[in-house]
């Protein structure tokens, strides 16, 4: 799930501007069960809008790391599920195959209801095809426990779509489809809603067409500027790039020329990335907000500062959260990522074409081209771990 706990004022936040309140803590009971949450907590006093520093603090506040780079982005802890829900203030959370596990995990957990009454859904138990029968649990499950979540937090809930699907656009927009109509009949408005899509052409295909539809998407497994720019293009409402991950490719491989352009000009493969993709954003006005993600270290952090997301693992959230910070002189605290590089960034005129099927392909370079293969062939496991383990607790009792 997500926690966001702040958002700069030009950034559109995962939750409605009246809803922006709450507090992060460090301290909870936890499982083991990875997922992303997002909770608010209280920032700086005041925040400079046009390109200035964090304001300075005064002799009595305490102000800490976490405090100081809040006011650029979005911060999104990567962390675990909570065992004690209530004991956070959480206000967004992503529903997908890895919290289903821990949720199934976790006898006890106030959202294993939500999974049994999928496996004792009447529509889903008329299935004879058994495969058939698992995914329809599946989707009733996700959206199950993302109506309880939607209950539990004011902002958005993000639902992953089923990466077998990938390569599928209308497959896509159907599963989405019949998770709108499951979410509606669990009064949970499609304004509350954003979906998890791989960043593959049909699934951005797919994205511009539900975006058409006002249904909001959000495109993950993104690790090349050609697949950013073609899901801004579609009008993707949030496009993830995977800044760890696309430096550690860099780290043992070569060959990819996005990659050693970036190593010949002495930068940072995944940083460079989302700074070139965010300059592009903002050069061409698309409406998509733009999340690192994969996150090493607090330098990452720090280098990213003005993107409208980071998510960022728990360890280096505790670490910020712990050191106490001068805003006027430690770590330089600025915006490293400013709507301004729109105006100064130079792109080829093959990166300013109108993105389809086979540019993407072909500008797509081996990084790109491994790791996203890499994530969606996780992200089948976790979805096919979830069915066989619905296949060996189903009929749930008095089913």
């Amino acid at each position: 799930m997500a926690l966001s706990i702040s958002t700069p004022p030009t950034s559109s936040s995962l939750l409605p501007a009246s809803l922006q309140v709450g507090r992060w803590s460090s301290s909870a009971a936890m499982s083991a069960r990875p997922v992303a949450f997002s909770l608010r907590r209280p920032v700086l006093a005041a925040r400079v809008a046009a390109g200035g520093n964090a304001p300075s603090s005064s002799v009595d506040e305490v102000v800490t790391e976490l405090d100081a780079v809040a006011s650029f982005s979005e911060i999104v802890p990567d962390t675990v599920v909570f065992d004690d829900f209530e004991k956070f203030a959480p206000t967004a959370a992503t529903v997908s195959s890895s919290l289903l596990l821990g949720i199934a995990g976790l006898p006890d957990t106030k959202f294993k209801s939500a999974i049994d009454t999928a496996l004792a859904d009447g529509e889903c138990n008329t299935m004879e095809k058994p495969e058939d029968r698992m995914s329809c649990f599946l989707t009733k499950a996700l959206a199950n426990v993302g109506a309880e979540m939607a209950h539990l937090v004011p902002g958005r809930v993000s639902t992953e779509i089923d990466a077998r699907l990938a390569y599928d656009t209308q497959g896509i927009i159907q599963r989405v489809h019949e998770l709108l109509k499951l979410y509606s009949d669990h009064d949970v408005l499609s304004e509350r809603l954003l979906f998890k899509i791989p960043a593959t052409w049909q699934g951005i295909e797919a994205s511009r067409l539900l975006e058409s539809e006002g249904i909001q998407t959000h495109l993950t497994f993104v690790y090349s500027f050609a697949q950013a720019a073609a899901a801004a293009q579609a009008g993707a409402s949030v496009v993830q790039i995977f800044v760890g991950r696309v430096r550690d490719w860099a780290r043992t491989h070569s060959g990819d020329p996005e990659i050693d352009e970036a190593l010949k000009k002495g930068e940072d493969a995944g940083l460079a990335l989302a700074k070139k993709v965010y300059a592009y954003i903002h050069k061409n006005g698309y409406k998509t907000k733009l999340m690192a993600a994969a996150i090493r270290n607090k330098q990452d952090v720090f280098s990213l500062l003005g993107i409208d997301y980071i998510i960022a693992p728990l360890k280096i959230l505790q670490s910020l959260e712990e050191s106490v910070t001068d805003t006027d002189v430690k770590y330089g605290y600025v915006p490293r990522l400013t709507p301004a590089l729109g105006k100064t960034y130079n792109f080829t005129e093959e990166e300013l074409v109108k993105w389809d099927q086979l540019s993407l392909a072909a500008a797509m370079g081996p990084a790109a081209e491994e790791l996203l293969a890499s994530g969606l062939e996780g992200y089948v496991n976790q979805a096919r771990r979830v069915e066989e383990l619905f296949g060996k607790i189903w009929p749930p009792p008095n089913v």
